[in-house]
């Protein structure tokens, strides 16, 4: 067998998605002429496969050709169903709206400047504040606000530093903001599809409301890292998960190929419901048996709730079930946050929604607004 017809041969299973991923680096091919799976794995950089043609040959053989071809096809996919977010610029009149604008000074206001504009045909003056209308503190104020907030800074805290800034509000307005903000951002944010990956992470955290033990159970994207969903609820052993899981299924507009969970009993029943089908090609694969060392582990979901846990012990307990903490920080993870572990990059670049501008915030809040 030549190398072209292995490489031909690896875009057939590749564009047949007859291939597993379960982490970063190991992948499960299935055979093109038997009922078997072969083994690919990274080390370091180079590819493995323990079929007889990589191991006797010493060749690149067709399943890792598939690999190579299959992440090559993701990306180019995402390329192409890519949303751009980008922050708004006034190209038009707000009375006539005509193209014919200019610069027209500034208005000055004691929360801060604003770009006036004229227009040349119908001769108004007017001003754009997207997003932040009839606010009486200026947008890199509330922004930088909502940014202190979720990095772990306590309302308190967020009051002091903007009054250095020469802002004076209380820590009552700033929480006002960061409610108002984030329900604006996550209704125009779930109607963007994120283009997730076919492994998906569970796992749950412990938190108290109102000072009830609750538990915060999370959905993640396994190559990602975006944090799909999440729900609270009253139990750990017991709990149904299920409704996690099928909200999951309605974010995404997919269901994963491989769900990763910890023994928990309330997953096995979670995913009997919403991902076993009697058709074994259609099933999707449930890993319980992970631990804490080697390479079924968890890691990924923990380092997720450990940001949790770091943001959430600063407020000493959460006040209700439906907190901005638990929904903003959710926002903050996939859209604004940079991951060392993904080169800098947030979840929602590797997804697909590209999110432009200095200030994420600001452009969030203004294309949530249109």
């Amino acid at each position: 067998m030549t190398e072209n017809k292995r490489q031909q041969k690896g875009k057939e299973i590749a564009l047949k998605s007859d291939l597993i991923r379960l982490s970063d680096y190991h992948y499960h091919v299935h055979s093109q002429t038997s009922n078997r799976d072969y083994d690919v794995i990274k080390t370091g950089t180079v590819w493995t496969c323990n079929c007889a043609d990589h191991k006797f040959r010493h060749v690149c053989c067709k399943h890792i050709h598939a690999v190579e071809f299959s992440l090559e096809y993701r990306k180019e996919v995402r390329e192409q169903n890519k949303v751009i977010l980008s922050p708004i610029t006034v190209n038009s009149c707000s009375f006539c709206h005509s193209q014919s604008i200019a610069k027209a000074g500034i208005r000055h206001n004691k929360s801060g400047d604003i770009q006036r504009f004229s227009c040349q045909d119908c001769k108004k003056t007017f001003s754009i504040n997207l997003g932040f209308e009839k606010m009486k503190n200026s947008p890199e104020a509330i922004t930088n606000a909502l940014q202190l907030y979720f990095t772990g800074e306590s309302l308190r805290n967020v009051q002091k530093f903007l009054k250095l800034q020469g802002v004076n509000v209380s820590h009552k307005t700033v929480y006002k903001w960061i409610v108002k903000y984030t329900r604006l951002m996550k209704e125009h944010l779930n109607k963007i599809t994120p283009q997730v990956g076919d492994a998906w992470r569970a796992d749950e955290v412990y938190t108290r409301i109102r000072g009830e033990m609750k538990y915060v159970f999370s959905l993640m994207d396994d190559e990602t890292r975006f944090w799909i969903a999440q729900e609270v609820l009253n139990r750990k052993e017991g709990a149904d998960a299920s409704s996690l899981f099928r909200l999951g299924k309605e974010i995404t507009q997919t269901k994963p190929k491989v769900i990763i969970t910890d023994g928990l009993h309330s997953y096995s029943e979670a995913y009997r419901k919403e991902f076993w089908t009697v058709q074994r090609e259609n099933r999707t694969i449930h890993i319980r048996n992970v631990h804490l060392q080697g390479d079924m582990n968890n890691n990924k979901m923990e380092r997720l709730n450990g940001e949790f846990r770091d943001r959430e012990k600063v407020v000493r307990g959460i006040k209700k079930v439906d907190s901005v903490i638990i929904d903003g920080y959710q926002l903050y993870h996939n859209y604004v946050r940079p991951h060392m572990a993904l080169e800098g990059k947030t979840p929602a670049d590797l997804c697909g929604i590209d999110i432009k501008g200095d200030n994420k915030w600001m452009t969030l809040i203004q294309n949530a607004s249109l």
